[in-house]
């Protein structure tokens, strides 16, 4: 067997060190130590006087499968499930129009999509609480145009909540189903219309199907963090719309129980790493969501 030199090893060898090791050593530190350190706490108990105790026990994973908790959860899975579809529905063809766009045209589309990365989600949610509160504008042109005679409730209700989240999400399926429609080869459109196929044939047939990876790495950039966006729906929803994220932020603010709120967190990081995996399962390429 052939020996490596010295010379041969710290040359291949430290290159790749100096590239990789500031990069391992940052997520060990600041992804991997505090993940474990999560899953030691979920396992751990409190005192009398609610401090954290290193008495390791299960009860907080049990304690997960109470009625309220499971009632949330539902309410969790219905807000993400709908604010996934709606961003799929006004995303794709906005997302389409944006591909099939010249080039002059497609620049100022692509920036609307981006511009509201540059304004903190939670000043915008705010706006929105603003604009359709008792006393906003929405309320005031509605009393003023006489089509109601007093101020509309729009907020605190679940439909609200899931307006919120696809307003701060939408941004999250019009980029990976860009990237898709933009890999379609035209020449199939063309092919598809020269053997007389009708719009929405030549859609179900070649077009979704060339395009489900975006579709699906959109949906799992949208529906995941719609169950920890707890801001939305304290804001929009006033608590008649909590999800995972809500009941997450409790346990460590107002109930200041980690423990249980750390096992919470513990599930919301399988339930992710199990969508990926379907994901993954489903042949979605990884790239489009930054894996």
């Amino acid at each position: 067997m052939k020996k490596i030199s010295k010379h041969t090893f710290r040359s291949n060898t430290l290159p790749a060190m100096t590239t990789v090791g500031p990069v391992s050593l940052w997520l060990l530190f600041f992804v991997a130590i505090p993940l474990l350190y999560v899953l030691v706490m979920s396992f751990c108990s409190l005192d009398e006087s609610y401090n954290v105790v290193f008495k390791f026990t299960a009860e907080n994973y049990a304690r997960l499968m109470d009625p309220n908790y499971i009632q949330i959860y539902t309410t969790s899975i219905l807000v993400a499930f709908f604010t996934t579809v709606l961003c799929i529905i006004i995303g794709y063809p906005f997302s389409f129009l944006i591909a099939r766009t010249k080039w002059k045209h497609k620049a100022l589309l692509y920036m609307m999509v981006i511009i509201p990365f540059w304004t903190n989600s939670l000043i915008r949610i705010y706006g929105w609480r603003t604009f359709l509160g008792t006393g906003g504008w929405l309320n005031h042109m509605l009393l003023m145009l006489h089509i109601t005679s007093e101020p509309v409730e729009f907020l605190f209700n679940k439909g609200t909540t899931v307006l919120g989240m696809v307003y701060c999400l939408f941004p999250f399926m019009v980029l990976p189903l860009y990237t898709a429609i933009e890999k379609l080869d035209s020449t199939l459109l063309e092919a598809s219309s020269d053997l007389g196929a009708k719009g929405s044939v030549t859609f179900r047939k070649i077009i979704l199907p060339l395009t489900m990876s975006g579709v699906f790495s959109g949906s799992i950039m949208v529906f995941i963090p719609c169950l920890g966006y707890f801001f939305v729906s304290d804001i929009l929803g006033g608590g008649n719309s909590d999800v995972i994220g809500n009941l997450i932020e409790r346990q460590f603010q107002s109930g200041n129980n980690w423990p249980l709120g750390a096992a919470l967190s513990i599930i919301l990081i399988l339930i992710t790493l199990l969508l990926v995996k379907i994901y993954q399962k489903l042949g979605g390429d990884m790239d489009s969501l930054g894996v």
